[in-house]
């Protein structure tokens, strides 16, 4: 029986890819206004094709908006359970809207 002798070299594995990140927020609510021309270039830098952008952000402030309102119930209701709409009542809201970063 013969074998033949077959190389014995293996190749180096390629490099890793070097990764580059670079972060891109989308602030709205208390925290910033939705201003369509850095909402555009925001999508723009993630390659979202222009005849998309438009129903994009729209998705997103009725996102923000529904989440205000629901903020706005839970001021109402909580102001009812209080009984007033003074600092105490106030101070458990501004901590509720920290906890949902609107």
């Amino acid at each position: 029986m013969s074998h033949a002798k077959t190389s014995s070299k293996r190749s180096k594995p390629a490099a890793a890819p070097k990764w580059m990140f670079e972060q891109i927020h989308f602030a709205a609510g208390r925290r910033g206004a939705v201003l369509e021309h850095y909402f555009y270039n925001k999508l723009e830098s993630f390659s979202v094709p222009a005849g998309k952008r438009d129903h994009i952000l729209a998705a997103h402030v009725q996102l923000i908006c529904e989440a205000l309102d629901t903020v706005a119930v839970i001021r109402s209701y909580c102001q009812q359970i209080h009984g007033s709409s003074g600092a105490d009542a106030m101070t458990s809201i501004e901590n509720l809207e920290e906890q949902l970063y609107l």
